[in-house]
């Protein structure tokens, strides 16, 4: 069947659908063109293509009541007319081998389609093991990606933490050493104070020995200037006056020995005042050693004076809860001062435990800090306060 008939046939069967026609009257027309046109044998591959519609449980249906409509409508052509017996036999037989013929070619055809399905069912069973395979496939990848996924997730959940870890330490560090530059400025500003004091007392130094260098200088001018004077009085009155030669030359012996002391006048007061610079620096180291005693002095007795208050073991006790952390900022806040010469300062860091923490007075105020770790307890008003302070933020960094 080529194309051209089987547009038609379409094209027919298209008209009787618009028409209203129903599925077995399409499948029943679809069979009799084939059939008594074309003569080719219906199946159900030929009719279902043409007729677009039906399952395959109506299709075989339709045509079996086509085959069913076409015998009948043969037996009771060939039992309608007066036909003798021996015509009707030689029909029957010819019925007979035509429908032994039909059948053959209705097995024929049979086997042609169960081949044609066997295979049809063999591809499909081929793409549907096909498509589980590659089902499964994508399943495992489906799974691997999830698990990449997962373990991504994990990754850039780990990195974050890391991320803001780091972030942590790096604001530390840069308020490290936002501190430490500032300390430094200020030691600089200080020493560089110093250094000009220092230039300035050179500078004075260097003034007082060019005044007495100059005036040195000066005194040994005047006096050379003298001798030469009275050298040459000598020399225009030694002709006429030998014995005021002689006087004169007791006068010049008189200004070099009158030079010699002024020199050696001028080399003591030197001496002089060299010791006396000496001795006012050992006045000034005197007067800062005393100070410094005065101060320890002091402070000795303001410990005396809290002591006189608080018993050793009751301050002892006091100091090691507070440095367990068991007294509260209001009752160490309440003891003031009492118990401070009684607390001792931490001998290392607990937090970094390499620094020794130093402990700084400023008026009424007490601050405990480490150099190594730069903890510090903050402005407190007690020593007390102070070193509780500074081992609470350890132990806070600690836990």
């Amino acid at each position: 069947m080529n194309q051209d008939i089987r547009e038609s046939l379409r094209h027919e069967l298209d008209a009787m659908r618009n028409a209203g026609a129903r599925r077995h009257d399409l499948s029943q027309h679809a069979c009799k063109r084939l059939f008594f046109d074309l003569g080719v044998r219906p199946s159900v591959t030929t009719v279902r293509e043409l007729t677009q519609t039906g399952s395959a449980s109506d299709i075989p249906k339709d045509i079996e009541a086509f085959w069913t409509g076409l015998r009948s409508a043969l037996r009771v052509r060939v039992d309608a007319g007066p036909v003798p017996e021996a015509l009707q036999q030689r029909a029957g037989e010819l019925l007979a081998a035509l429908y032994d013929d039909a059948q053959q070619h209705a097995r024929a055809a049979l086997a042609d389609d169960k081949a044609q399905i066997d295979a049809s069912v063999k591809a499909v069973e081929a793409q549907v093991r096909d498509a589980e395979i590659r089902r499964g496939a994508v399943e495992e990848a489906l799974q691997r990606a999830e698990a990449r996924a997962d373990a991504g997730a994990s990754h850039i959940a780990s990195l974050e933490a890391e991320l803001r870890t780091l972030r942590s330490q790096g604001s530390d560090a840069q308020a490290g050493l936002r501190e430490v530059i500032a300390r430094w400025e200020k030691e600089n500003e200080a020493l560089s104070q110093r250094l000009q004091q220092e230039q300035s007392a050179a500078a004075g130094l260097r003034e007082r020995i060019d005044e007495l260098q100059t005036e040195l200088r000066h005194n040994t001018e005047d006096y050379a200037q003298q001798i030469k004077d009275a050298v040459k009085e000598a020399e225009r009155r030694v002709r006429p006056m030998l014995v005021e030669l002689d006087s004169l030359r007791g006068m010049a012996a008189t200004y070099q020995s009158g030079v010699r002391e002024a020199s050696q006048k001028e080399f003591d007061f030197i001496q002089q005042l060299s010791t006396a610079r000496n001795r006012a620096d050992r006045l000034e180291s005197q007067v800062r050693t005393q100070s410094d005693e005065i101060d320890a002095l002091v402070r000795e007795r303001d410990a005396h004076r809290v002591q006189s208050g608080v018993s050793a073991e009751a301050g002892a006790l006091i100091a090691s809860l507070a440095a367990q952390g068991r007294l509260s900022a209001a009752e160490i806040a309440s003891l003031g001062t009492q118990v401070d010469a009684h607390v001792a300062t931490p001998v290392a860091c607990p937090a970094c435990e390499e620094g020794e923490p130093e402990l700084q007075r400023h008026e009424d105020e007490y601050e405990l800090s480490c150099p190594s770790c730069e903890r510090t307890s903050g402005a407190t008003s007690s020593k007390l306060a102070a070193i509780e302070g500074f081992l609470s933020s350890a132990r806070e960094r600690t836990s």
